[in-house]
């Protein structure tokens, strides 16, 4: 059997650090204690040197492209740059070609990642205008939930239809992600500009055209329909200061029925970017404001905003570096997500221990993930080992994503992963992802 032993380890877990030991037999935490022996000789011991240990994070929203947009990353290779990120798990959304809007799709991608994935792994359903019945008949024990976009996606994956959107809320029992974006507030907008500037308008209105007003009217009219239909809503990628008066912090989150989500580049970019990095901060929604980001800030550590994701979502360089309407909107964030939160961390914005309940606890809780998230005797043993002080700087010759680039190329990160552990086996160290494909499919407590 595998045995790992990591000594000497700050152990970042359920809102306390402690210093100790942590005993890994084959895929599960066997033992945590301030000091644990090795009791046989084939135990690896690993010394984590006074380092963090955390559980590894949970990304509830990434696009690995596969299948249909493998030239921009795919399942091995998005996977690979998450647990070189101390990212251990993800969640990946349909709108991949074909989109996952029928159970037969949605199959085939778990069996790719099966064979494929060095993290693990669950897909979204899609929904669309015309899939009630398949969407009814998704298996909440090993799917994470229903994705739902509110605003322009790939093919055919908008629901624009109020009936049916309602009857999706109303019918299913899974949790309900959602996209949410006005589509005729964007289009109206996108008119204003380009009766100014043609088909040059500049990337710095981006966030004037995916406006907050966007954001808002989309998000309220989900949470009205969740409130009135007793869904289980959860909404990704929040942008505004507006939003934020749609979500409450008063009740455990375990009693919640609607949840919120914000992404790392919503915490970390403004508007003010777009003059130096240009369609590399392109995403959707928007990063808007500098209000915007201190009132997003404000709601994550005061309860409002449940999770801390990324919205992954690579592009080739060749398609960013085109004119501003033709650019694609996302980017690559999973190898980054973690050590950007501890640069926020030193910056004196976040705790620690609130980047471990942001990134690892709270996904655990909100999609009733088994038996992850958490660094538990019996849990398996998915973690990262977080350096501190170990300075780094992005560049080509370390960026593990397909595409090649990432809006953080040439910043220096303080801290690093040093180590990450994917259901007991050690698959990175030193700087290098082993090929080792231990993923294994979500199962969810429901």
């Amino acid at each position: 059997m595998n045995r790992i032993l990591i000594k000497n380890a700050k152990i970042v877990n359920e809102g306390k650090i402690v210093e100790g030991d942590v005993l890994i037999e084959g895929e599960i935490i066997k033992e945590i204690a301030e000091s644990i022996s090795a009791k046989s000789s084939d135990t690896k011991i690993i010394d984590a040197e006074g380092n963090y240990l955390i559980p590894g994070a949970i990304d509830d929203q990434v696009h690995f492209r596969e299948p249909g947009l493998t030239h921009k990353g795919d399942i091995a290779s998005e996977s690979r740059a998450a647990v070189a990120g101390g990212v251990t798990s993800f969640i990946e959304q349909p709108n991949t070609v074909p989109n996952a809007v029928t159970q037969e799709i949605l199959e085939e991608k778990y069996q790719v990642a099966s064979q494929k994935s060095y993290a693990n792994y669950s897909f979204m359903m899609g929904a669309a205008n015309d899939n009630l019945e398949e969407v009814l008949k998704t298996n909440p024990k090993n799917v994470a939930g229903i994705k739902i976009f509110l605003g322009s996606s790939t093919g055919n994956m908008l629901v624009d239809n109020e009936a049916v959107l309602e009857r999706i809320f109303a019918s299913t029992p899974m949790l309900i992600a959602v996209h949410c974006e006005d589509e005729q507030t964007i289009k109206d907008n996108l008119e204003k500009f380009k009766a100014e500037y043609g088909e040059d308008v500049p990337v710095t209105a981006h966030h004037l055209i995916r406006s907050a007003e966007a954001c808002y009217i989309s998000s309220s009219k989900a949470v009205a329909l969740a409130k009135k239909t007793g869904a289980r809503l959860h909404i990704f990628h929040l942008s505004t200061a507006k939003e934020m008066e749609l979500f409450r912090n008063d009740i455990p989150l375990e009693e919640k029925k609607i949840t919120a989500e914000v992404c790392v580049h919503h915490l970390w970019f403004t508007d003010k970017d777009y003059a130096t990095k240009g369609n590399f901060i392109k995403w959707n929604p928007a990063v808007k404001t500098e209000e915007d980001r201190d009132a997003l800030w404000e709601a994550l550590l005061d309860g409002r905003i449940d999770v801390i994701a990324t919205d992954h979502a690579p592009h080739t360089l060749e398609e960013k570096q085109q004119s501003y309407l033709k650019a694609p909107s996302g980017g690559p964030l999973v190898q980054h997500s973690v050590v950007a939160m501890f640069e926020a961390h030193f910056q004196g914005k976040i705790s620690v221990e609130k980047i471990v309940e942001k990134m690892a606890h709270n996904p655990a809780k909100l999609f009733k993930i088994e038996k992850r998230g958490f660094i538990r005797e019996g849990y398996q043993a998915d973690l990262a080992i977080v350096n501190p002080s170990s300075p780094w700087t992005v560049s080509k010759s370390n960026i593990l994503y397909k595409c090649g680039w990432s809006p953080f190329e040439g910043f220096s990160f303080k801290s690093r992963i040093m180590h990450t552990f994917v259901n007991g086996q050690h698959v990175y160290t030193a700087g290098k992802v082993k090929e080792i494909k231990a993923g294994q499919r979500l199962l969810f407590d429901r």
